[in-house]
């Protein structure tokens, strides 16, 4: 037996020094001179990984191979030129070969595996080398026994579980002991004991390669926040640094309350840069220093674009960080777009999207607009936890020939911040709303057909919910979480009380949650679920707006987020639409019975789908010889949903990633009163769709490929067109149904494409 300590013996030690003495920095090996000397490294093996993370074993050493800069790269360029400006080009160095082979031994010694050997072979390939490294891991040392010695008063057992990531049985690895002792100590100082100490000891039996380990948390003293001052501030008032900081003098100084106001500096935008320190003292009062280096207080930007169907749009910004000072932040904000649209219609490269002899077509072609006003009260009430905000909007939105949406108000806003990311938020949002449509926009978009309730949609109508929020996240990564959870909760209400022509509840809840099976960052392999609810319910008398729900109110499942067997909102209670010249186009056929695409050689010159006397809401859907491509599926919305999923996320190569998922959803039908009984609540739409994707994992997020495989069965849907009754067009429900399913009209591999959903987004789906 021998007693090790934090290296284990003077092998470990002696190890862990030649690594210190090696160069800090490696050297670089494409420089030219070291073009004529040394080979070009062509290809680098890392034989007999087995343990480790391959990739991060090939990041702590040296020796490089020659590679593209990325993989979009690979792809696209470096299969067909290895020119500098796509390809990185890299040199055998020997010298740094040499202490690789160091590197490695420490690598597999600090995680655990003290008996492990390499050897290296460099052989010829192609104008290069090929360097390979033979590595024996052999057995692992590992933890034979674990006690933790601390006060059990001022931490649980459970809490004790989750922080000591070292375990009895698993091999000795000293990045987890580091991390324990870290996290004890952290631990120690959320409850105020920020002096803790965390002393760790092993007595290793190399005979059998067990390691007894031994913690020990000793408090100390408890610490309390003393003096805190304020340097480093040119422009904004000290009073208004102090009401962003969760520390008070005479408090006791927890951790936490370090971060949550070094948080709040940075996010109050007035500060390129904030520090919280604390001078090492030996007094349990500890004095809190506070440098900030001020940034802008004024922003103001311009911007402008076009694209080929909405035109040229500029927009305009203007935030103050500090008005009135107190951290006190107003932002303007306008956008105008559809500019040039009535020079521009139809005008190459724009699109033509608005035949301009149409009726109201000039109103299409108005430029829209949007303009906001907010202003934001944060540390309300000197409490860095509170904030207040008011803001007031308008805007005039065309979707063109479809509808305007003319809509303006205000909103006031309280956040109570109740932990770290644990926001509530109470907000008022008072709006006054118009629809200028179409019977047939209402009919398909709105899922309303009745012309008493059209009438009502298109006036003024103050849509005033009050919502309360909350949110609840601890994942681990904002962009691509690997381990944790977020939850959101929202619920809703507008009546005659909040001053609301539309009156409901509503309550909606979504919450995803992680957990890594292995790697970290990008090789972390990850298994995801997602659960989605919601429910709205009238409180209306079933007359005028007050008995219908505004269409943003209504749920919807389906897209790159949702249920991705299915298209955007295309799962739920749907009505199909169809041309009024499908139903009621000529149709020729041949003495066979086969379509004939002219009225030549056909046997029936005049055969029709549906007779010009037949009134057209008795055309049937399901005649032969209409265009299936032409019945296009319209969402209507449901009452209720109900969302589950579940992906596993695993990586490729580099950033590149992969995922197979299962999507499940289900829609309520929007009948009248779809919650009285159990039956109405559970009358909708439902569906289960698996699927596989990829991913690129980029700065701003990944970068998604999905493909959801949509079940194909057949519906029932209604059927709606259209005719013109006194120069205005009039939405036509068909007496009949159609049976529609995705490959309707389709065969051979057509109709297994038809059941693939593509899906492209950047950041992931949950």
């Amino acid at each position: 037996m021998e007693c090790r300590g934090l290296f284990g013996s003077w092998r470990g030690a002696l190890l862990a020094g030649l690594v210190l003495l090696a160069p800090s920095t490696l050297r670089a090996q494409s420089r030219h001179d070291d073009q004529r000397e040394a080979p070009e490294v062509k290809r680098l093996v890392l034989k007999g990984v087995h343990a480790v993370d391959r990739d991060e074993l090939t990041q702590s050493i040296a020796t490089e191979a020659s590679r593209c800069k990325n993989a979009i790269l690979q792809v696209t360029f470096c299969w067909y030129t290895h020119s500098p400006l796509f390809f990185e080009r890299h040199y055998l160095d020997r010298d740094e070969l040499k202490r690789d082979l160091l590197r490695i031994r420490v690598f597999y010694w600090r995680r655990g595996w003290r008996d492990a050997q390499v050897d290296t072979v460099v052989a010829r390939s192609g104008d290069g080398v090929a360097v390979t490294f033979d590595i024996r891991e052999n057995a692992p040392t590992r933890v034979g026994r674990q006690v933790v010695l601390y006060d059990s008063t001022l931490l649980s057992q459970r809490r004790l579980k989750r922080i000591v990531i070292t375990r009895a049985g698993r091999p000795l690895n000293l990045l987890e002991l580091d991390t324990t002792r870290a996290n004890l100590q952290s631990a120690m100082w959320d409850k105020g004991y920020a002096d803790a100490q965390v002393d760790t000891a092993t007595v290793v039996d190399t005979l059998r390669n067990v390691a007894d380990l031994t913690i020990r948390v000793v408090p100390n003293r408890r610490s309390t926040v003393g003096p805190i001052t304020i340097s480093g501030n040119r422009k904004v008032a000290p009073q208004t640094i102090a009401n962003s900081l969760t520390l008070r003098t005479g408090d006791v100084f927890k951790r936490n309350d370090v971060l949550v106001s070094q948080r709040n500096l940075y996010e109050s935008n007035l500060f390129r840069q904030a520090t919280i320190s604390v001078p090492p003292v030996a007094d349990t009062v500890k004095p809190v220093q506070v440098q900030v280096s001020e940034a802008q207080l004024h922003e103001a930007r311009i911007g402008w674009g076009f694209t080929s169907v909405d035109f040229f749009q500029l927009q305009a910004g203007f935030t103050d960080y500090n008005l009135f000072g107190g951290a006190r932040r107003l932002d303007f904000n306008a956008t105008a777009s559809n500019l040039g649209a009535r020079q521009l219609n139809d005008r190459a490269p724009f699109q033509r999207v608005v035949d301009p002899r149409e009726r109201d077509a000039t109103l299409y072609l108005q430029p829209n607009w949007q303009v906001s006003l907010d202003f934001l009260q944060p540390a309300w009430l000197q409490r860095p936890q509170n904030a207040l905000g008011f803001g007031v909007f308008g805007h005039r939105r065309a979707v063109t020939g479809v509808y305007i949406d003319r809509s303006y108000g205000a909103t006031a806003t309280f956040t109570r911040t109740l932990a770290e990311r644990v926001p509530l938020s109470a907000n008022y949002r008072f709006e006054v709303t118009r629809v200028e449509a179409s019977q047939v926009f209402f009919c398909l978009n709105y899922g309303v057909c009745s012309s008493n309730t059209i009438t009502t949609l298109r006036a003024h109508q103050r849509l005033s919910p009050l919502i309360l929020t909350g949110l609840s996240d601890r994942s681990d990564d904002p962009f691509n979480p690997t381990k944790g959870y977020v939850a959101r909760v929202e619920l809703e209400h507008a009546s005659q009380v909040t001053i609301s022509d539309f009156r409901y509840n509503r309550a909606f809840a979504d919450g995803a949650v992680y957990h890594r099976m292995g790697g970290r960052g990008t090789n972390a392999r990850v298994v995801a679920g997602h659960l989605r609810l919601g429910i709205v319910r009238r409180l209306g008398n079933g007359t005028g707006v007050a008995g219908e729900l505004h269409p943003r109110k209504l749920f919807y499942a389906g897209g790159a987020q949702s249920v991705r067997g299915y298209a955007e909102s295309q799962l739920g209670p749907r009505v199909l639409t169809v041309p009024p010249e499908q139903l009621r186009g000529a149709v020729y056929f041949d003495a066979t019975g086969k379509q004939l695409a002219s009225p030549i050689g056909a046997v029936d010159s005049a055969a029709t789908r549906c007779a010009f006397a037949t009134p057209i809401s008795q055309c049937d859907p399901n005649a032969p010889g209409i265009d299936e491509k032409t019945f296009i599926p319209r969402p209507l919305g449901g009452t209720s949903v109900a969302e589950a999923s579940a992906e596993y996320r695993f990586p490729v190569w580099k950033r590149l990633g992969a995922a197979v998922f299962v999507d499940a959803g289900f829609v309520g039908d929007p009948t009248p009163s779809p919650l009285t009984s159990l039956r109405g609540l559970t009358k909708g739409t439902w569906a289960v769709t698996p699927g596989f994707g990829a991913r690129y994992r980029s700065p701003v997020g990944a970068i998604r490929v999905d493909v959801g495989i949509n079940p194909g069965r057949s519906e029932n849907l209604r059927v709606v067109t259209e005719q013109i009754v006194n120069g205005e067009r009039t939405i036509v429900p068909l007496d009949a149904l159609k049976r529609y399913s995705p490959s309707t009209g389709a065969s051979g591999i057509q109709t297994v494409l038809r059941r693939l959903t593509l899906h492209l987004s950047i950041g992931q789906a949950y």
